[in-house]
């Protein structure tokens, strides 16, 4: 192996020291680790390949793993689900080792490949000439780690004062990371939990009890039918897994089509499309035919299983409603409120009698009628409301 450069570790301090004070206008840790790899490179480290690997708490991922290589200006981004740690890509990798206790994996990989570790990435690396690699945990508050790895193509691999001056890098490289990934997990679960457009209001300063705005939007209420009687009969993991694939059935077209969930209510949901949005209404409807066919299906691979069709209510009006934070001191929520969201669920209640699964209040139909074919269901009374109101069901 070539002689150690003692110089590496004091140039390193560079890096480091433009970690501490220079990353602070930078929102995102992919970018700073792409940075911090060329910094490195030009501290006479010879980094050719680098990953950091973040656990997150989101429903669906169990975390990030960014990769930067020679040549890179950014990072790539690759999210992991949370069955990774079934797979042979898992088993046996340096993830696993360090996941597993260990303080340190190296593997230098230009010694005889049977003597080494048995796993693919290695044969992979080795494959694109790396010679050494070197991963570490990286380690935030309340014991949580995550890990960070660096591989290099030099003849000899890693010398002494390259792994001295990486490791120089890591208390400050996981103070930096944590700051991110606790922001960006304060985004996620605000989004998961409240909404992207609720939750950008919220990290935006919107916490005030009574803080709010009126806001013109096409209100649309969902609730399952005889949820009731599923869940007293059915083992509580199926009624889980049931209102979840009803959940995904009726969001995804939501979300896509530009509408806001902003509760779920047991086994129903409250979704607003404002109206400042171009198509607003039509967009409901769009989101709403394909939830349908999307129920559809879930029925048919329900039915292989032998379990009931699903049967759903949908109520639909436009109007003002108050968008902010309601509750008590220390509890809020942010929803929305005004006699039009009392509106469309009093029209959600009135698809069981009627024995429609759509149904739309007049004032929302004429913003649509001329786009959509809407079947004209009457006048009818609505609790809470001393006139008749005028209905359309939509089939979608």
């Amino acid at each position: 192996m070539n002689a150690p450069d003692n110089h590496v570790p004091a140039q390193a301090d560079g890096v480091v020291d433009w970690l501490t004070t220079g990353t602070r206008d930078e929102r995102f840790i992919d970018n700073i680790f792409a940075q911090m790899c060329i910094r490195l490179q030009q501290a006479g480290i010879p980094v050719k390949r680098a990953t950091l690997h973040i656990l997150i708490n989101h429903p669906q991922w169990l975390g990030a793993r960014m990769m930067w290589s020679d040549g890179m200006r950014e990072a790539e981004i690759a999210l992991v689900d949370y069955d990774v740690r079934e797979r042979s890509e898992y088993i046996g990798s340096a993830a696993n080792e360090i996941h597993d206790g260990a303080a340190e994996v190296r593997e230098r990989l230009e010694q005889d490949s049977s003597l080494s570790r048995k796993h693919a990435l290695y044969d992979e690396m080795r494959n694109k000439g790396l010679t050494d690699y070197v991963a570490w945990p990286l380690y935030h508050t309340l014991g949580k780690r995550h890990i960070v790895t660096f591989a290099t193509d030099r003849p000899g691999g890693f010398d002494d004062a390259h792994v001295a001056g990486l490791k120089k890098l890591l208390p400050v490289l996981a103070l930096v990371s944590e700051i991110r990934v606790k922001n960006r997990l304060a985004r996620t679960l605000l989004e998961t939990y409240v909404g992207s457009h609720a939750g950008e209001l919220i990290l935006a300063g919107a916490t005030r009890r009574g803080s709010g705005t009126t806001v013109r939007a096409a209100i649309m209420i969902c609730d399952l039918r005889d949820f009731t009687k599923i869940s007293d009969n059915w083992p509580r993991d199926d009624v889980i897994d049931l209102l979840n694939d009803y959940f995904d059935a009726m969001s995804e077209p939501i979300a896509r089509h530009g509408g806001e969930i902003l509760k779920f209510i047991g086994d129903g949901l409250l979704a607003i499309f404002p109206l400042h949005t171009p198509n607003a209404c039509a967009n409901l409807l769009h989101a709403v035919a394909e939830a349908r066919q999307a129920m559809a299906a879930l029925n048919e691979r329900n039915s292989a299983t032998g379990r009931a069709p699903l049967n759903y209510g949908i109520g639909v009006h436009v109007g003002d409603v108050m968008y902010g934070n309601i509750g008590s001191t220390s509890r809020l929520d942010f929803t929305v409120i005004g006699p039009a969201v009392n509106m469309a669920s009093r029209l959600e209640a009135l698809t069981k009698k009627l024995g429609r699964n759509v149904l739309l209040s007049r004032d929302f139909a004429e913003l649509v009628e001329k786009e959509f074919q809407l079947e004209h269901v009457g006048r009818h009374e609505v609790r809470g409301f001393s006139d008749p109101i005028e209905l359309f069901a939509y089939q979608g």
